[in-house]
């Protein structure tokens, strides 16, 4: 499920915002762009987001400004140690050439910028709180989302009851059919003079029988229909993966209803319950 939610914190000099993002994926996965001080904090914003989420691919930037992020230090102290341990290492080795300024500015520690500093406590604090109130404003988006998204679910499987109950409607006339059409073989067979065997008889009955009783596969497509909308009435937790599967089990009863068909308007009906199966597949697919 796609969403967006951000979130904003500002005081004391100091600005933090944070932006979330989800698109849809089958399990979850995050990825973190944070400032260097604070990569840290990955496992506990990840933590805040699993919170929330149970499926999609996130993705969570956040950025920290400092009005003094830009002031730049010299460390005067550090700079004359490390002289001091440099013209130890000429004398030592017999060296006359001096370092110059730009050789002192290149060392680390002797300058460096005010906002590189570990960040407090309190600023840590900051942070996850914007990203739980980032979280917050995702899920309220993707929550609409949901509900959009839950009515054209239930729409598709209206559409599939309506179809498996006129297949349901047809079934005996289908029946009929083939029945009449044993009984012309028969006499045709009988016209011939033919004696029509007892046990290709039975092989034929059965074979009928066989091809004409689809009530099971009708009857198990109208329960995943009442599970599918029992699971959308409850609304509570991630449901994605359970539809996900209630989505294969009506692929596999409306191929079983099409190889069992013989009849053209039936027929028909099938491809038309397997193109609206196909619609639910694709909606299912964005459901956490």
């Amino acid at each position: 499920m796609t969403g967006f939610g951000s979130g904003s914190s500002d005081g004391n000099g100091i600005a933090v915002q944070v932006e979330v993002r989800t698109v849809n994926h089958r399990h979850l996965q995050i990825k973190s762009r944070l400032p260097q001080d604070y990569v840290a904090l990955e496992p506990k914003l990840e933590a805040i987001l699993r919170k929330h989420l149970d499926r999609g691919s996130v993705s969570i930037s956040v950025t920290v400004q400092s009005d003094t992020s830009s002031a730049v230090d010299l460390d005067l102290e550090l700079a004359k140690r490390y002289r001091k341990l440099l013209e130890q290492l000429s004398k030592e080795m017999g060296l006359k050439e001096q370092p110059t300024l730009r050789d002192y500015l290149a060392l680390p520690g002797v300058i460096g910028s005010r906002g590189s500093s570990t960040p407090s406590a309190r600023m840590i604090s900051r942070v996850l709180k914007t990203v739980e109130l980032a979280a917050s404003n995702l899920m309220e988006m993707r929550e609409a989302e949901g509900r959009a998204m839950e009515a054209d679910l239930r729409k598709h499987l209206a559409v599939i009851e309506r179809t498996v109950a006129r297949i349901a409607k047809r079934m005996p006339v289908v029946v009929k059919a083939l029945q009449q059409a044993l009984i012309g073989r028969v006499e045709n067979l009988m016209a011939d003079r033919v004696e029509a065997p007892a046990a290709e008889m039975a092989r034929e009955l059965a074979l009928i029988a066989d091809r004409a009783d689809i009530s099971e596969e009708l009857s198990r497509l109208e329960s995943h229909v009442a599970q599918m909308n029992t699971k959308l009435d409850k609304n509570k937790g991630a449901i994605g993966r359970q539809l996900d599967f209630l989505v294969q089990e009506f692929f596999r009863e409306a191929n079983t209803i099409g190889s069992k068909c013989s009849d053209a308007q039936m027929a028909h009906w099938v491809v038309e319950l397997k193109t609206s199966i196909e619609r639910l597949r694709e909606q299912v697919q964005n459901v956490e």
